[in-house]
């Protein structure tokens, strides 16, 4: 079973990242659920939002300790939240950000996972490029696509058409694609790297 964890704060669409995540698996024929964990329900208040993906029926329902994934939507809680609390020794992290890790000061997590399962995507500047606002729930999905392999493209593309429609749909498809292109070329290049 994979078990995703992704943080961020309300209003950027954490729950929706991991609904359209679940349909998504669904699509791949994959059983999936998605809920969210609110501390408190405003804006700008951390949230977290579940997602397990399964070749069987899931009937776990509690929150996710030991998640294989983190997405991290919002970089200013990499420091006032454990965001990594559980995070398996093998797991993939994505965090929405244009710095490294270690520009981030998390060389701690670096030194301890597997490094091509780590990596940052600048989701809220591909979001303000194509939706002209700060909403990197869409554009995290590509990211993750492609740096974990374990959904498609395709599949990110289809649970964003089930969630919006028209120009909305169109421009967060574009959005997610951009950023699937951008972490494919950064994995790359740090096996590439790591290869030599």
């Amino acid at each position: 079973m994979l078990q995703i964890r992704i943080h961020g704060r309300g209003g950027q669409g954490v729950v929706t990242a991991a609904e359209m995540l679940s349909v998504a698996a669904f699509q791949q024929g994959r059983f999936a659920q998605a809920f969210p964990s609110f501390g408190s329900e405003r804006t700008g208040a951390p949230v977290v939002a579940f997602c397990r993906i399964d070749d069987a029926e899931i009937r776990l329902r509690e929150p996710i300790v030991a998640p294989d994934v983190l997405i991290v939507q919002d970089p200013t809680l990499l420091h006032q939240v454990d965001v990594f609390q559980g995070l398996v020794p093998d797991g993939y992290v994505l965090i929405n950000s244009r710095h490294g890790f270690d520009d981030l000061g998390l060389a701690e997590i670096t030194a301890r996972h597997r490094h091509e399962r780590l990596t940052t995507v600048p989701a809220t500047e591909i979001a303000m490029r194509h939706l002209g606002r700060p909403l990197p729930n869409a554009v995290l999905l590509g990211g993750f696509a492609a740096l974990s392999g374990l959904i498609s493209l395709d599949a990110v593309e289809h649970a964003i058409r089930d969630r919006f429609s028209g120009r909305v749909a169109d421009d967060n498809v574009a959005a997610a694609t951009e950023a699937f292109a951008f972490v494919r070329d950064e994995v790359r290049e740090l096996t590439d790297a790591r290869a030599d």
